[in-house]
């Protein structure tokens, strides 16, 4: 099913015009989600408009979101689609917080083998 709620996610976010989609598959890092989608709005209404074309068609195809935040302010919306979590910012926003990066690595202080110290 999560193929289905991607592909809903990024034709929405495609359709509004949502610039530098970016889906990361995060499952093996945490048992949350499994995808995370990232999306750049250019202002706050595009990235309202974008989390709320996101939520219709979501629920056109039966999928109720588990919860919408950020919708206020428009800076950073996040919408939980259970599987996927799709998060729609600003420009400034998005490098500022660098989720990229954030998701895509190992924390530096960690390597495989070793022991958490108590």
């Amino acid at each position: 099913m999560s193929v289905e709620i991607n592909t809903i996610v990024i034709n929405a976010l495609e359709d509004l015009k949502g610039q530098d989609i970016v889906e990361m598959d995060v499952g093996e890092l945490t048992d949350v989600m499994d995808k995370l989608v990232i999306v750049t709005g250019t202002s706050s209404r595009h990235v309202k408009s974008l989390a709320n074309s996101v939520v219709v068609d979501a629920k056109a195809n039966g999928i109720q979101p588990l919860g919408v935040e950020g919708l206020e302010t428009g800076e950073w919306v996040l919408v939980d689609l259970g599987d996927i979590v799709v998060h729609i910012m600003l420009d400034a926003s998005r490098h500022f917080y660098d989720l990229e990066k954030l998701w895509s690595m190992e924390p530096a202080n960690r390597q495989e083998g070793d022991e958490i110290e108590p």
